[in-house]
């Protein structure tokens, strides 16, 4: 078979999302304090590392082919993607790989700066396995709300072009979930210097993640029109919800923040997802505009129910992924002058199947998250020390930091010698030295707390 042009697109698009997940690792960097960006690089980096070899070997198989019940793929069917060897089907199966490792790195943003790496290590390949890959099959790969699933029978064909559900909805909710479970930051709401150390690594990221996002909405396009839909969609998106954030920050807290611009396309990005190739430019418009006020509202709201949700994953990702997943309700375009959404005067069919596609998502990743992550809680348990929280995950979980800064350490520190440092720095100095340190210490914790 003779290779073609879209062929090499699914190869472009396929190295393009992959990117997107060193670029979340910047964006979630530099969201954290200077002692846990390695921590949140390297937790975005294993996901790309055991996904990887989880799809390989049974991940894929589980997402297509001969189904259990209409919930997951047979595991052996194309396992080690033997059967695939000299088949289109195996640049597929890589492209829907990188979803899989984009999708739970998401979720790692929830618990920055308190979570052992060992843990999240042991979390990625079983959540993958048992939520991600049966929402996919599911959903996109023939079982119950595939065309002709026993859901789809009922309810009606879900809409769901990129991963509104398979991604968005359920790195969100995960990410809620373990939030609860691993617990508040010592110090959280309170502690000044839980704020982002670096804001031009989340500009970076952010800009990465929108250059993949192209990928990872257009890559399944299957002709020029639909491409060029889906492509000016994601543009516009993003660059509304952003807007929206920005006034939103500036009526409700007298600025426009630079983190809010990048949070802002994101929530974009997530909106858009779902519906990129089902609505119009207008719509998406719209789209990007709502999520962009909805979610600036949505990060604010875990202050007010204690929910130390770090780095805002539920308020963007579940948060505009429900938006995008149910404006396909009202929104969606006609196909063939058949049914669409409200606004279409399409019926309430497609918002019932968006509904339901968003019921079954938030049942399995919940349930299928709490008893994951409280059975690595009550075992390896989920979270570091208090005295390793304080002195940084970074040291504590790699015993190395992102910055060397005289005596803050370096990278090729051992990690004995940092945390004997810290203690002896925390004892009992002259009192000169304390008046000497007070005057200091604000400057330095501004800069790299």
């Amino acid at each position: 078979m003779e290779i073609t042009a879209q062929h090499v697109w699914l190869m472009i698009s396929a190295a393009m999302v992959l990117l997107m997940t060193p670029g979340l690792g910047l964006f979630y960097g530099g969201m954290t304090r200077a002692k846990a960006a390695l921590n949140m690089i390297m937790m975005s980096f294993i996901s790309a590392g055991i996904v990887g070899v989880v799809w390989v070997l049974w991940g894929y198989s589980m997402t297509t082919g001969d189904g259990v019940l209409g919930l997951f793929g047979n595991p052996f069917t194309s396992f080690g993607l033997q059967n695939l060897i000299g088949s289109p089907d195996l640049l597929k199966a890589g492209y829907s790989a990188t979803f899989a490792i984009i999708t739970v790195a998401l979720i790692s943003g929830a618990i920055a700066d308190r979570a052992k790496f060992s843990a999240w290590a042991l979390f990625v390949p079983v959540w993958i396995t048992v939520i991600y890959c049966p929402l996919a099959y599911m959903i996109w790969g023939g079982g119950l709300m595939s065309a002709g699933g026993a859901v789809t029978a009922i309810f009606g064909q879900v809409i769901d072009f990129a991963g509104g559900a398979v991604v968005e909805i359920s790195s969100g909710t995960a990410a809620l979930v373990l939030a609860v479970i691993v617990g508040q930051r010592h110090g959280f709401a309170k502690d000044p210097n839980h704020r982002p150390h670096n804001i031009p690594f989340i500009m970076l990221g952010a800009a990465i993640l929108w250059f993949g996002w192209f990928g990872f909405n257009g890559g399944a396009a299957t002709s020029v029109e639909q491409a060029g839909l889906i492509w000016v969609n994601t543009l516009i998106a993003p660059a509304a919800a952003m807007l929206s954030w920005l006034v939103t920050e500036k009526v409700r807290h007298g600025h426009p923040t630079s983190l809010g611009a990048a949070s802002g396309v994101v929530a974009g990005l997530v909106a858009i997802t779902p519906s990129c190739a089902n609505i119009s430019p207008l719509a998406a418009v719209g789209l990007g505009l709502v999520a962009g006020v909805a979610c600036c509202v949505f990060v604010d709201l875990k202050y007010r129910f204690g929910l130390d949700d770090s780095l805002d994953v539920v308020g963007v990702h579940l948060g505009a992924g429900l938006i995008g997943t149910l404006a396909l309700g009202f929104i969606a375009l006609p196909v063939n002058g058949q049914g669409g959404g409200l606004f279409y005067g399409g019926g309430v069919q497609q918002l019932v199947a968006q509904a339901a596609a968003v019921v079954i998502t938030l049942l399995l990743s919940g349930i299928g998250t709490a008893v994951i992550g409280l059975a690595i809680n009550k075992t390896v348990g989920f979270r570091v020390s208090h005295e390793a929280e304080t002195a940084g995950v970074d040291l504590s979980e790699h015993a190395e930091t992102a910055y060397a800064f005289g005596e803050m350490g370096s990278g090729f520190s051992t990690l004995s010698h940092m945390l004997t440092h810290h203690a002896a720095h925390a004892s009992a100095v002259p009192a000169k030295s304390e008046v000497a340190a007070k005057e200091e210490a604000p400057a330095k914790e501004d800069a790299f707390a």
